[in-house]
């Protein structure tokens, strides 16, 4: 398991956003397991996406309750890692993906992947966006007028 980034976000906008990527094996229901789980023990699936591969798969999860969700998974052996995201909020829905690109484009920021959220806070579109440099693309958007949310945004 990684430990957690830290950063400048922190202090300026509250919490990052906690991202996990599980570990399953490649077979029918692995991901309903890990979701049933998690349900049984109080924390709720914010968003999800599937990498697949012959033999395994990955599970990229933002819940609820990342610290409860990071005890779980290791108290029961479930490998994991653990990194902070970016939340942002599309104010103007679908439309805004072309800016949203295009300023990680200006600032020379790499998408290393992303998924849109389950839940919408204030009834708005919200995409994850892993990077390489969350300050960097955190203060490009901020600066365009996005908003970028917390986990406590999230897990209210």
């Amino acid at each position: 398991m990684s430990p957690p980034s830290s950063s400048i976000l922190e202090t300026v906008t509250g919490a990052p956003v906690k991202h996990f990527s599980i570990f399953l094996d490649n077979k029918v229901g692995a991901l309903l397991e890990v979701v049933k789980f998690f349900e049984k023990n109080g924390v709720i699936v914010l968003a999800f996406s599937i990498v697949d591969s012959a033999e395994s798969s990955i599970a990229r999860m933002i819940v609820s309750d990342p610290s409860l969700a990071s005890k779980l998974l290791h108290d029961h052996d479930i490998a994991f890692s653990q990194t902070s995201v970016l939340v942002v909020e599309f104010s103007e829905g679908a439309a805004d993906l072309t800016r949203v690109l295009g300023c990680l484009l200006m600032a020379e920021v790499n998408l290393l992947f992303s998924y849109p959220l389950l839940v919408r806070p204030r009834d708005k579109p919200l995409l994850v966006l892993h990077v390489d440099d969350n300050e960097c693309a955190a203060t490009v958007l901020q600066g365009e007028g996005y908003k970028i949310l917390t986990q406590g945004d999230l897990s209210r």
